[in-house]
């Protein structure tokens, strides 16, 4: 029986099952573990990592709510979540702007500024050829502008610019065509095109929010840039398949301080970029880093930041580990409630979907279906390809049925494992 614990819950004994935190917030690179090591015990405590899930069929029991609780919990949280509608984020504190040879002042969206043009919504079938294109440049732009960094050299803004103008306009034609071909990067690519990602979910965000034009823009370039301290990280470090040691585990997380040393040295970005790359990783009960800065002491432009770089991340494969599905990987954000802003959060959900692109799920009519498009009015009811009978455990023809049509019946009634099904091929289904 699964139960979520605190970790200050946790005892030598007790089989872990898995962590409530995506993985760059421990050094384990694995889960499912009888905790035997007093050393291991004492890294969980300290790695800012609050709740952990436990086996106790296959170890030491404790009281705490099962598996079956929490997940009613989240599903309850998820659903009043409204639809995909501008987001009012009310009296939220924008907080500090990033330390260093920059005005303290803190940063504030542009309400007065235009607002971005409204670009002809198109269908994800038409979007996702051209966004295809827009990936494989934008990888080469970015390794090459990493390789530029390594070499000592300031990044060309120029040319990052127009990287961020032509990604915003693709997000802006359908955002999920970029946003999730991007997350299918292989383990080898991952620190390249988890920028691109992170740019187009950040424009995608500001864009919910209701953020101007040049702020919309300064948003993605954050995206495009918050990784850059990465590019100095010793490779065997940061692609690294095993355990971090405590000394791995410290050598990275100095990458936000690089990164922005590099960036006030370039002299070329403003004030917003500076800050999300230097507090990406910084949460609101106080355990990020690098400062440990609380709720209000983060601006809203470094919660949206980490929010974004979580997402991507844990629907990536990495050197150490599978990529979660989109919607599961939603579900394990939402019980994270010590690490996002909960109005960020929220409106990151109605921005990407509670089932995102992408995403496997059951149907009513005991059908598997993948996520193939959002729909505006209802997030619980997207545009799915059904495409696999769960009782004859087989393939069918697939067919496209948008759940939010009046008079449809069919309804998602869960999320599922592709690897549970022998499904190898689900990106191709929604791509197609």
């Amino acid at each position: 029986m699964l139960k979520k614990i605190a970790v200050t819950d946790l005892t030598l004994g007790m089989h872990i099952q898995e962590f409530c935190g995506s993985w760059m917030d421990h050094p384990f690179w694995r889960t499912k573990f009888i905790l035997e090591d007093p050393e291991d015990l004492r890294q969980i405590r300290a790695c800012g990592i609050h709740e952990v899930w436990i086996d106790a069929q296959k170890g030491v029991d404790v009281a705490g709510p099962t598996r079956q609780e929490a997940d009613a919990q989240i599903d309850t949280a998820l659903a009043r979540i409204e639809p995909a509608q501008p987001a009012s984020l009310g009296p939220v504190s924008l907080g500090p702007v990033s330390p260093g040879p920059v005005s303290p002042g803190p940063v504030s969206p542009q309400v007065a500024a235009p607002r971005p043009r409204a670009a002809e919504r198109v269908p994800l079938t038409e979007e996702v050829q051209r966004a295809a294109k827009i990936c494989a440049k934008s990888k080469d732009a970015v390794v090459s502008m990493f390789q530029e960094v390594r070499m000592g050299r300031a990044i060309d803004h120029d040319a990052a610019g127009a990287l961020v103008d032509e990604i915003s306009s693709s997000v802006m034609r359908n955002p999920g065509a970029l946003i999730s071909l991007a997350r299918l990067k292989t383990a080898d690519d991952y620190t390249y095109m988890h920028s691109v990602a992170v740019c187009a979910l950040m424009v995608a965000l500001a864009r919910q929010l209701d953020l101007d034009e040049a702020t919309t823009r300064s948003m993605g370039m954050a995206g495009l840039l918050h990784d850059l301290g990465k590019a100095v990280m010793p490779m065997e470090v940061l692609n690294k398949p095993g355990k971090l040691t405590d000394e791995e585990f410290r050598i990275i997380k100095s990458h936000p301080v690089e990164g922005h040393r590099m960036l006030v040295e370039g002299g070329a970005v403003g004030e917003l970029v500076l800050d999300v790359c230097l507090h990406h990783h910084e949460k609101i009960d106080g355990s990020g880093y690098p400062k440990g800065l609380k709720d209000k002491e983060i601006s809203l432009h470094a919660k949206m930041g980490a929010v974004c770089d979580v997402y991507d991340a844990i629907t990536s494969n990495r050197p150490y580990k599978a990529g979660w599905d989109p919607a599961e990987s939603i579900r394990k954000m939402a019980e994270w409630t010590s690490h996002f802003d909960n109005h960020i959060f929220q409106a990151f959900v109605k921005s990407i979907g509670i089932y995102p692109t992408g995403s496997l799920v059951r149907l009513s009519s005991d059908r598997l279906a993948v996520v193939v498009e959002q729909a505006p009015a209802s997030l619980l009811a997207p545009t799915v390809k059904a495409f696999f009978s769960i009782k004859a455990r087989g393939y069918l023809t697939p067919e496209l049925i948008d759940l939010s049509r009046p008079g449809t019946q069919e309804k998602i009634t869960g999320r599922e494992e592709a690897a549970k099904w022998g499904i190898k091929d689900i990106d191709r289904l929604w791509a197609s």
